[in-house]
This record gives C-alpha cells, sequence and structure tokens, in this order.
C-alpha cells in the first residue's frame, strides 16, 4: 500500500539524512500515523521533544491533522502549559533562555509557512545547523520541506562534525548564528562544501564575519536575517554589510514596521504570535543610526552593572572582533568585591597569531572605552563553546 499525499507544505520529494541515515517521505508518512492516534487520544495540547528533524515533521503532519496544539519543547522535562487561547491546531515554540527564563510562544502554523518563498528546488542540500525545536531550526526545516531538498542533520553534533557532514552530503545552503559560522569556519579543512547559500541569524552579524564568510564562499549568496520567536521572520540584509539600512526605520520592510524607542528596536509584524494584538513589540535590541546604517548595539537585559556604571559586553564583544588577529571572542561578566562585577574576554586567536601583538593590539583597542567597560581579564583559547541554540552563552549579567 502506497503511503497517502504529503500535506501541501511538504514535498514528496523531501529527504531527510540524519545520523547517515536517509528518511524519505513514506517512513514519515508511517510515524505521522502513530502519533495521530496518540494525538487524538490526548487531545487539546500535546508536548513533544523532538529526537530529530523527522520526528518533527512527522508530529506537525499529525497534529494538522488532529487539530491539536503542538508544544514543541526544547527541554527534556517541562512544566505544565497554560490552557490555549483557542482550540484547534497550533504550534507551540520555546523562546532560547539566552537573556532569561524561556517563554512558550503560540503561533499560527499557516503564518510560519506563508514567509517561505521560492520553488520547488530538490538539488537543494540544506544543513540542519540549529536545534529542530528552536524557531530558526524549525523555518530551515520548514523550507527544505516545501522545495523537496534535502536537510542534513545530527542531533548533538558539534560544528567540527557538522563541518565534516556538509562536505561529504556537498551541502549547497546552511543557516546558522554567527557563533556557529566562526567555529565552522575554524574547523574546515581543506575541502569546503559547495554553498550558494550563507545565512547567518540569531546574534549580531559582524562586519569581520561577513568579509570572512564571502571570501570563503565569493559565489554564495550571504545574507543575515532578524527573526524572533515571538515576532516571527522578519527581515533579510542580503548587501553585505553589518546592521541594516537607516531608511527602514521610517520606510519599513517587507511589510513589517520599525521603530526606535529610547534607542529599543520595536517592530509591528504580521507574523508575530498569537494573542498578540498587532500593535508594537519590543525586541530588546538597543541600535544606534551611524549615518545611513542601523546597527546593533547589544541587548537591553544584557547590561552589566560595573561599579555603578551599565556597560554591554555584547558591544565590546564587536569591538574585540574587529581587532585582526581575533577569529572569535566571547566576553562576559565575572563577580568581583569592589565593583560587584568586572568584564572578562575569552579570545580565539588567527592561526599564527602571535600573543603579545594580539594582547597590545586589544590593549589599543579598548583604550578609548570607559574604564568600567575595559575587559580586566582577557584569556586565549582555542574555541568557545556554544549552547544547544547555537550562541554563546553569557553569564554573570545584572
Amino acid at each position: 500500500m502506497s503511503p497517502p499525499s504529503p500535506p501541501p507544505w511538504v514535498h514528496p520529494g523531501v529527504r531527510l539524512i540524519e545520523a547517515e541515515r536517509s528518511v524519505g517521505w513514506a517512513e514519515i508518512a508511517v510515524q505521522a500515523d502513530a502519533f495521530e492516534a496518540a494525538f487524538r487520544a490526548a487531545g487539546g495540547r500535546v508536548v513533544l521533544l523532538p529526537d530529530g528533524a523527522p520526528a518533527l515533521v512527522a508530529a506537525l503532519v499529525a497534529a494538522e491533522r488532529s487539530g491539536v496544539e503542538l508544544h514543541l519543547s526544547r527541554r527534556a522535562s517541562v512544566e505544565a502549559a497554560a490552557k490555549p487561547h483557542e482550540p484547534g491546531f497550533a504550534v507551540l515554540l520555546e523562546t532560547s533562555g539566552t537573556t532569561g527564563m524561556p517563554k512558550l510562544i503560540r503561533h499560527d502554523f499557516r503564518r510560519l509557512r506563508g514567509r517561505l518563498r521560492g520553488a520547488a528546488d530538490p538539488d537543494a542540500r540544506w544543513l540542519l545547523a540549529y536545534e529542530p525545536a528552536a524557531f530558526a531550526g524549525f523555518q530551515v526545516i520548514l523550507t527544505a520541506l516545501a522545495a523537496g531538498a534535502t536537510l542534513v542533520s545530527a542531533p548533538g553534533a558539534g560544528a567540527a562534525e557538522l563541518a565534516r557532514l556538509a562536505v561529504r552530503h556537498a551541502v549547497t545552503h546552511i543557516s546558522a548564528t554567527p557563533s556557529f559560522w566562526r567555529a565552522f569556519l575554524l574547523v574546515l579543512d581543506g575541502a569546503a562544501p559547495p554553498l550558494v547559500a550563507v545565512t547567518l541569524g540569531g546574534e549580531v552579524a559582524d562586519q569581520p564575519l561577513l568579509d570572512r564568510l564571502a571570501a570563503r564562499f565569493p559565489t554564495a549568496k550571504l545574507r543575515h536575517i532578524y527573526a524572533s520567536t515571538e515576532a516571527g521572520a522578519l527581515f533579510a540584509v542580503g548587501d553585505g554589510k553589518a546592521g541594516f539600512p537607516a531608511a527602514w526605520l521610517n520606510d519599513g520592510i517587507d511589510g513589517v514596521g520599525l521603530r526606535l524607542s529610547d534607542g529599543v528596536l520595536e517592530v509591528n509584524s504580521p507574523r508575530a504570535m498569537l494573542g498578540h494584538d498587532g500593535g508594537w513589540l519590543s525586541t530588546g535590541d538597543v541600535v544606534e543610526v551611524r549615518g545611513d546604517r542601523a546597527l546593533f548595539a547589544g541587548r537591553l537585559d544584557g547590561r552589566v552593572n560595573v561599579g555603578g556604571v551599565k556597560v554591554s559586553p555584547e558591544v565590546v564583544e564587536q569591538l574585540l572582533l574587529d581587532v585582526p588577529g581575533v577569529r572569535d571572542a566571547l566576553v562576559q561578566a565575572a563577580a568581583n568585591p569592589v565593583t560587584g562585577h568586572i568584564l572578562t574576554a575569552l579570545v580565539v586567536p588567527a592561526p599564527g597569531t602571535e600573543e603579545t601583538a594580539l594582547r597590545a593590539a586589544i590593549r589599543t583597542a579598548v583604550a578609548d572605552l570607559p574604564p568600567a567597560a575595559r575587559p580586566r581579564l582577557v584569556t586565549m583559547t582555542g574555541s568557545i563553546a556554544l549552547g544547544a541554540a547555537g550562541k554563546k552563552t553569557r553569564k554573570g549579567a545584572a
């Protein structure tokens, strides 16, 4: 017996490669049937911790058929969720919790799919570098499904293993955090995947990284995306420059309104979470306008109190990333009995960089900062660990 036809948002030619095992629509359909029986029995809202992309796709198909709310969890245990706002199929996604406790965000699945564009592309081969249940990972999976592309994934794998898979499977499209891309470039050996699309999201895309990616993959389309679990996919920047055109603050972009309120970016998005009244949402991102460019200057809730002065570790980090010879950096707070906190920095030197010269360059780069914003301890390291969301994990904010 042939499997049932896939829903309109799943191209029948899609192929998922997970842990070197190939999964097509026929196998997904069998798992979807099993999920559907369980979901109908449970009713209302069901919670799923996906063990990979195939399971997530099967659960989505089953939830749509069953008319239940599907809570895609990113944690092994979750607290009892609030009652749904309204009955019917919806997708609930958790925020990363990078800057606080994770929040549960409810989305209309049709709105999430509505952002996807483009014709079928069975020759495309995507690498899943985000968690499947993260908003960004969810978007990558939906994009591959709609295009009939191949999606390559390896749950829990780090940059080195994903780089190996990207080369082995001749991956053509990668969307990942800037932190992942820095690690990816460091571990990528002589051979490189034949990328035609390089996308950054989830963190600030700095100019040195954009320049390195453009040089490493000169024929690839390079863009960085601004999105959030609450507001949905907002806009993409494809001119190779950090930040976004300041004119968008007046004119909006792609149906999304943008404005600054006390230096913090607010958005009015048609793709925002369910339950939102359609007004302006604060993103929590501080933005500075310099000439014709709007540049991100850290998170409002990520600022640290150093001796009574509020400083942004992210802004200092961006400054370090501009120093020649620095491949990656992490600036964070550490407790101090005198000032409450100090800033510290982990720095990954570029291969062949002389440490003494690099330390001198870093001191010069931060010399004009207020004393509270200068890292008091700079430690050289070979790599910077990333959290499950592919982002750097900061500590000590207050």
